[in-house]
């Protein structure tokens, strides 16, 4: 059941009854132990399962399309596709990667703002024709390279809270969307809906209000330019939670219901990406080195100290770090909790502790402050929630050894997913029936005639 993350013949371990996650978690740190231990995740592909039958139904008949960069393995996009799901692709090498599942180019949208003209020309070769633009430079570009293109006009949401920056940087505004169909109209290229995104932190009800607002006004003003609109994308920022997935539901049926009701014949879409994946795995990490130094030492000059013991400070060093699986926070807040593996008793000694990246970089610290008890090398640290972001990717550091993955899935979200693919699409035929991507286990494999 162990597969690499460039590796397309992974397997997947289906548990039995009874079994846990944690179980599946102690057999790998058992197994590393004799070949070498390196940073490793789980991932519970039943939980996309999971979160899709949820997806369906608190938010249909809005269509998730999941944005590839959020988790590119293939595990991932093998079971989204089975289920249906589509793909919002940022790059050539997702859209191919799409494609060598046989999902059918509608359900691929190209969704960079700022694309490359070769890679333009490989989604029209490819027959990918639906992508975002929010600019007239892009529009012009678009239009040399794929003229059978059919836009989305990506407009710029703005938060109402005051401490939140406006975030401009991607999306036009309301009075330059007529610029772009004054130019879309003139260069012959189709507009066919509106793409907007409202950030997880703004998924307030007047938000939404604005957002849909503006949507139906670029709506309206496309039918002065003669353009038929029949999508809407309502993008990303959704946690995973399911109380946070019918909040945001609560707030837009009612104005999807007044904007965009049902008889218009518009397709609402959404981009739902670390909502599937971030609980799905899990990461477990091994401390390569230790450092400890008394408490006062590691004060500022002239700071009181607020400690009357000699406790020590502890700085652990782990085999991944930000240049790896915690590359997200280079760029932003990642709340990155360890909990510890080894079994300790209740009441033992807890130290002010940091952890480090093997990088031994500056810049390479995974958590600044916490409370551990004293470790050694050797022993193993777990992180929850560590689906999206840089799984796929390529490290930084060319000789960073990045981790293996162990799929896992219970026999009843097994059973879920053959249903949803019954129900759904002809991918069937690129998951379920190649053997040699699926290892049901010792005693039960599945036929290529069942």
């Amino acid at each position: 059941m162990k597969g690499f993350l460039e590796d397309a013949n992974y397997s997947i371990g289906l548990l039995d009854e009874g079994a846990t996650l944690a179980d599946v978690i102690d057999n790998c740190i058992y197994e590393h132990a004799h070949t070498g231990k390196r940073a490793f995740y789980v991932g519970d592909l039943g939980k996309l399962v999971k979160k899709n039958i949820q997806w369906q139904n608190v938010m249909a008949p809005i269509k998730p399309f999941y944005p590839v960069r959020c988790n590119s393995t293939p595990g991932v996009l093998e079971i989204l596709g089975t289920l249906g799901v589509g793909f919002a692709c940022s790059s050539k090498s997702e859209m191919a990667l799409v494609q060598d599942l046989g999902i059918s180019p509608e359900n691929i949208i190209y969704t960079n703002p700022c694309k490359q003209a070769s890679q333009i020309k490989y989604a029209a070769k490819a027959g990918i024709n639906i992508m975002t633009c929010d600019n007239d430079v892009e529009l012009k570009k678009i239009a040399r390279n794929h003229p059978k293109a059919k836009l989305l006009l990506h407009i710029a949401t703005e938060g109402i809270t005051a401490d939140e920056e406006v975030n401009m940087k991607f999306g036009t505004t309301l009075k330059n969307c007529r610029h772009l169909m004054e130019c879309a109209k003139e260069l012959g290229v189709q507009i066919v809906g509106v793409k907007f995104h409202v950030s997880g932190s703004g998924k307030e009800l007047q938000t939404y209000i604005h957002a849909m607002a503006d949507a139906r006004c670029v709506f309206d003003m496309a039918e002065e330019f003669g353009f038929k609109m029949n999508m809407l994308d309502i993008g990303g920022g959704f946690t995973g939670s399911e109380l946070q997935l019918e909040e945001v539901n609560h707030s837009i049926r009612p104005l999807l219901e007044v904007y965009f009701p049902k008889e218009s014949g518009v397709h609402v879409i959404a981009e739902p990406g670390g909502y599937y994946v971030s609980s799905a795995f899990t990461l477990a990490v091994n401390i390569i080195a230790k450092k400890s130094a008394e408490y006062d030492k590691l004060l500022p000059s002239g700071v009181e100290q607020t400690r009357t013991d000699d406790e020590p400070v502890f700085t652990y060093y782990i085999n991944d770090g930000v240049y790896g699986s915690f590359a997200s926070k280079l760029s932003e807040k990642l709340n990155a909790i360890p909990e510890v593996h080894k079994k300790y008793k209740e009441d033992e000694p807890l130290f002010a502790s940091s952890l480090w990246g093997p990088s031994c970089d500056e810049l390479d610290q995974v958590v600044e402050s916490c409370l551990l008890p004293e470790l050694s090398v050797g022993d193993w640290l777990i992180f929850d929630n560590m689906g999206s972001g840089t799984l796929g990717e390529q490290s930084a550091f060319n000789d960073y050894q990045r981790p293996l993955i162990y799929y896992m899935m219970s026999f009843s979200d097994w059973d879920e997913m053959q249903d949803a693919a019954i129900a759904s699409d002809t991918l069937m035929k690129n998951f379920f029936f190649v053997p040699s991507c699926i290892q049901l286990g010792p005693e039960d494999r599945f036929s290529t005639a069942a």
